[in-house]
């Protein structure tokens, strides 16, 4: 085997490798919500990740995704089977999504109505019904759950892969293609540190007040967010609120207090649901209308050049005098050779 080969098989496995790890460290740090049988959470931030690291890197480096859902669910599964078949499930569904995604004609940088279109309902929405069907079944038959729980566990695991999907993958795929800013001011970056804070106090104070519903003060700040930083700054922002309305929902606290499993999971998913879309669909129409302004600033600089170029052939060129008043100019007529 030649040297060439060997670095490439050894890049291959690092990148799988590097892909179980992080998916492994997602996945406990969404396992410190759960609220169905110390594994299913209302956010699930694996399979975000899952999805980002296959739509970048590949589908060869779907092992990784297997070998992180493993090593999460072994400790935590009834049985070796129902670990293998959630395993299977957690695996099945980012590689269909992403599958389904190509075949969209998906592009990852998010900068097309279509694309935030896709990723909500063949990425989230579609996709996720794979590993929640899977692993509540393989969750019934082993015994772990009563078969009239299947449904109640089924909801809260497809609603936490799904809100994975619409709130990490957008924040995974922003990272990728982060640049440092050469060309912004300081007025930029006080903007930057203001919409930081804001999004931290209002989702802060949302969440957190009792007896009160007022989540819906988040939306003018992801709006904002949406309309002068696009995707990098309403993904990031839609992530910190539906994080901080989990934490809320998880303390029972604010406007998920005194609320049953159901109630609560509604309103947290509602809100989560709402946030992402507000935040990917109003950055995406943002980004198509400043690209065509672009292109219509390009087209319409074209066209003066050529009126410049035009202009002093213009200048050169006589047009034939006018006949004075009541007098007709005949052409001159040419007798025959």
């Amino acid at each position: 085997m030649r040297s060439a080969d060997i670095g490439r098989y050894g890049a291959a496995a690092l990148r799988i490798l590097v892909v179980a790890a992080v998916y492994y460290g997602a996945a406990r740090i969404g396992l410190l919500q759960q609220l169905v049988r110390d594994q299913v959470t209302p956010l699930w931030p694996p399979t975000g990740v899952a999805l980002a690291a296959l739509l970048v890197l590949g589908l060869r480096v779907w092992p990784g995704v297997a070998l992180g859902a493993f090593l999460v669910n072994v400790s935590l599964g009834p049985s070796v089977p129902a670990v293998l078949a959630i395993t299977a499930g957690n695996t099945l569904a980012p590689v269909c999504a992403c599958l389904m995604l190509r075949r969209a004609r998906f592009r990852v940088e998010l900068d097309r109505l279509r694309d935030v279109l896709a990723l909500v309902f063949l990425g989230a929405l579609a996709g996720m019904l794979i590993s929640s069907t899977i692993g509540s079944g393989a969750l019934v038959l082993s015994g772990a759950l009563e078969p009239g729980e299947f449904w109640p566990t089924w909801s809260v695991w497809w609603t936490g892969d799904a809100m994975g999907v619409l709130v990490v993958a957008p924040f995974l795929l922003v990272l990728r293609g982060a640049r440092w800013p050469r060309r912004a001011g300081p007025g930029r970056w006080a903007e930057g540190a203001a919409l930081v804070a804001a999004t931290v106090v209002v989702t802060g104070l949302a969440t957190r007040t009792p007896h009160t519903t007022l989540l819906f003060l988040v939306f003018p700040v992801l709006i904002w967010a949406a309309l002068r930083f696009q995707l990098a700054g309403a993904a990031p922002c839609a992530l910190a609120a539906s994080t901080l309305a989990i934490l809320a929902a998880t303390g029972e606290s604010g406007p998920f207090a005194d609320q049953d499993l159901f109630s609560s999971m509604v309103t947290l998913q509602a809100f989560n649901g709402t946030t992402a879309l507000t935040a990917l669909l109003l950055a995406a129409v943002i980004t198509e209308r400043n690209r065509t302004y672009e292109e219509i600033q390009q087209v319409c600089t074209r066209f003066s050049d050529m009126v410049a170029e035009m202009e002093p052939r213009s200048e050169s060129y006589e047009f034939p005098r006018e006949p004075r008043s009541g007098s007709y100019e005949f052409p001159p007529r040419r007798l025959p050779p």
